[in-house]
């Protein structure tokens, strides 16, 4: 047996274990009661445990999750199946015709030399693919569900693209200051919808600031969690070997801690 079908019938495999687990009478209960809307929240989670897995580089994990991820679209092309809708065989059809038609200089005679030239004509593609589904507006299909950040950068792309932009970075450290400002005279109106609008301008326009330095703002800010727990933990640790409860510490001792991860972080950077 050849290494493709081996991996077919793996594939094979998988889709009837799917349709298994949905089966009206023998099936799991639980399987059987999920639909589009109740699945989608664990598709973006099983998305971000691939994220995860590859920003610790685990690769053992990342099989793991790449494959819980892929039994998500097994899930919601069984449903789909299940209302004459589509397969699964319908859907790899769709993104490979989809990657074969926004890569002509792969699969058809166009030539491109550089990656900055084939964004363009991807982007073009797009264009196209978005008139025929009748989505004329340059914004049109940027997906809503998106989280905010990533979604926000997607959107000022697009604008871009028609010179709807800032210069440079430091423009955006100007709006930036500005938006602050609002936000300060905001807070004291004591309007919570008031301050919660200016507060999202200014997340608007952090995302801005990510786009122009060429920065992943989600990946940003998961580093930053992530820097906030290894500190916090330090705190937590320090206090533990002390013999202390972090509920009786004082602010100061723990910003004096904090300080002291942040300087093991700096030895180790």
């Amino acid at each position: 047996m050849s290494k493709s079908d081996a991996d077919a019938k793996k594939i094979e495999g998988l889709l009837n274990v799917m349709t298994a687990l949905r089966d009206p009478k023998n099936g799991c209960p639980w399987d059987i009661e999920q639909d589009f809307e109740t699945i989608a929240p664990y598709t973006i989670e099983e998305a971000y445990e691939v994220a995860d897995a590859i920003a610790r580089d685990d690769m053992a994990g990342l099989k793991e999750e790449l494959g819980d991820l892929l039994f998500q679209s097994v899930f919601h092309a069984q449903m789909a199946r299940e209302k004459g809708l589509f397969t699964f065989g319908d859907v790899a059809d769709a993104i490979t015709q989809k990657m074969i038609r926004r890569h002509p200089h792969v699969f058809g005679d166009e030539t491109m030399r550089t990656a900055e030239e084939q964004t363009d004509a991807w982007e073009k593609q797009k264009a196209k693919e978005r008139a025929v589904k009748g989505k004329d507006g340059l914004l049109a299909d940027v997906p809503a569900g998106l989280p905010g950040l990533t979604r926000a950068v997607k959107l000022q792309k697009r604008a871009a693209r028609v010179g709807f932009d800032w210069d440079n970075a430091r423009d955006v450290l100007d709006k930036i200051a500005e938006e602050t400002e609002e936000l300060n005279e905001a807070m004291q109106s004591d309007d919570k919808s008031h301050i919660e609008e200016e507060f999202g301008d200014l997340l608007f326009v952090l995302a801005n600031l990510s786009r122009h330095l060429d920065i992943d703002p989600e990946a940003a800010l998961r580093g930053a969690n992530q820097k906030f727990i290894r500190r916090f933990s330090h705190i937590e640790a320090r206090m533990n070997e002390d013999g202390k409860n972090l509920n009786d510490a004082s602010l100061d001792a723990m910003e004096t801690l904090w300080n002291e991860a942040k300087e093991i972080d700096k030895s180790k950077g």
